[in-house]
């Protein structure tokens, strides 16, 4: 059977981007059969009122205009379900995610298509994925208590039931950048494909 992998890019950086080399050497160590790309530099839209009232709607009910303004997220949700594992090149801008990745959050996390509300909460309809999250900061520590974007990322994953989420990191590379990427390019190699 082809794995598939989902590879997302969320810096706004397409040159000189430490997170796009480390998730580019991701999926290659990966070397799935099948590879998505998904590429955030290129905006995505953000949620407007016409989204959510068709978000809303029951499918069976929706009406042309409605499927129009779901399509892309449509789109998104299906790349995800495709996928074995995701890779994300995710930079920590100003201690958080960019905003084109909490974009990307807001048209994936559906009830009903990602995740589902239960007796128990809300359960995530995406089990048996892999994520691999290449992040990249310039001051903050990955996993620090100003660290605002690694968090989020694993949240947003668990909550669409994707609970085996490793972290590959290339943090603080305003103060020592060579033995940053250095050890990024290890745990690298060292992941299990």
């Amino acid at each position: 059977m082809t794995r598939t992998i989902l590879h997302i890019d969320a810096s706004a950086r397409r040159e000189g981007s430490a997170t796009r080399d480390l998730s580019n050497r991701i999926v290659k160590h990966l070397n799935a059969g099948r590879i998505i790309r998904r590429d955030l530099a290129t905006p995505l839209p953000l949620l407007t009122e016409d989204w959510i009232n068709a978000n809303f709607t029951p499918a069976d009910q929706r009406d042309e205009v409605q499927r129009g303004h779901l399509s892309l997220s449509d789109e998104l949700v299906q790349e995800l379900q495709q996928a074995d594992t995701i890779v994300i090149g995710l930079p920590i801008y100003n201690f958080s995610v960019p905003a084109a990745f909490k974009a990307w959050v807001d048209l994936v996390a559906r009830a009903g298509l990602t995740f589902a509300y239960t007796e128990n909460g809300p359960k995530g309809l995406l089990e048996g994925k892999r994520a691999i999250l290449a992040i990249a900061s310039g001051g903050t520590a990955v996993g620090s208590e100003i660290d605002f974007a690694t968090n989020y990322a694993k949240h947003v994953l668990g909550f669409v039931g994707i609970h085996e989420v490793d972290v590959v990191a290339a943090d603080q590379l305003a103060l020592d950048a060579e033995t940053s990427m250095n050890n990024a390019h290890k745990a690298v190699s060292e992941l299990a494909a």
